[in-house]
């Protein structure tokens, strides 16, 4: 079952985002963050999209023009003015969590950690140097395995729900979310949705972009996470949750 970190007190429900969505590249942020707005019934906010409306070119772009030292500056700004004015799901760029000042704001936040493993992160981002530029390098493999170590304690340092997303689909991921979520933060799932959330349907699969994918990227693909998969009608404790060690 899902559980809190030992880092993050059990506080209130918080004012800004209904949930607040963390997570390696690959992890589905986007994709999954839309499921979970439609069946919350909420608007959806992506941080990448926010940056690249507000710079008018892609991540990438700003990246080798500008700099990581650029790009992160803004990263926190940005998502600084999102954590206080948005009300839905929120879904934080990948690296989001490396600013202190961010981790710090996020305390207190319904946090939801999307976690994927090195197979599938590298499956679902393609190793795309171009869409994502900190995987450049002569050994992307090794490249992202690195962010994932480095990032790991970083994520679960803020989260308060973790779900592991690996070969699962978007819907299956955002049924994991509101059961893990409703157990740790009530007052953010309406018993309504965790009710048609524990109901065993077959996986559905939906066009979908590719997870964090951002507009200025070109035409979406279809996203792995969508791809139907049996599953099985069981009752909880529900296989998706993955507890943090």
């Amino acid at each position: 079952m899902s559980s809190r970190t030992g880092s993050v007190p059990a506080d209130p429900a918080p004012a800004g985002p209904a949930l607040v969505l963390v997570g390696p590249p690959g992890a589905g942020k986007t994709t999954v963050g839309r499921v979970l707005a439609r069946r919350l019934g909420v608007s959806f906010t992506d941080v990448d999209t926010l940056i690249v409306e507000r710079i008018g070119k892609s991540i990438a772009e700003m990246f080798t023009e500008d700099g990581e030292d650029a790009f992160r500056a803004l990263e926190r700004e940005v998502v600084a003015e999102a954590l206080a004015t948005a009300d839905g799901v929120l879904a934080l760029g990948g690296g989001s969590v490396l600013a202190a000042s961010t981790r710090e704001r996020l305390h207190g936040h319904r946090v939801v950690l999307l976690w994927v493993g090195l197979s599938d992160g590298l499956r679902r981002t393609g190793m795309s140097t171009v869409a994502r530029p900190l995987l450049a390098g002569v050994n992307p493999r090794a490249t992202f395995k690195a962010l994932l170590d480095a990032r790991a304690p970083l994520y679960r340092e803020v989260a308060t729900v973790e779900v592991d997303t690996s070969r699962r689909s978007a819907n299956q991921v955002a049924r994991a979310v509101l059961v893990a979520a409703a157990e740790v933060h009530p007052e953010a799932v309406p018993p309504s949705v965790l009710q048609a959330a524990l109901e065993p349907t077959p996986p559905q699969g939906t066009p979908a972009v590719d997870p964090d994918r951002t507009p200025s990227q070109g035409a979406p693909a279809v996203d792995p996470l969508d791809v139907p998969t049996p599953v099985a009608a069981v009752p909880l404790p529900d296989p998706l949750l993955r507890p943090h060690g």
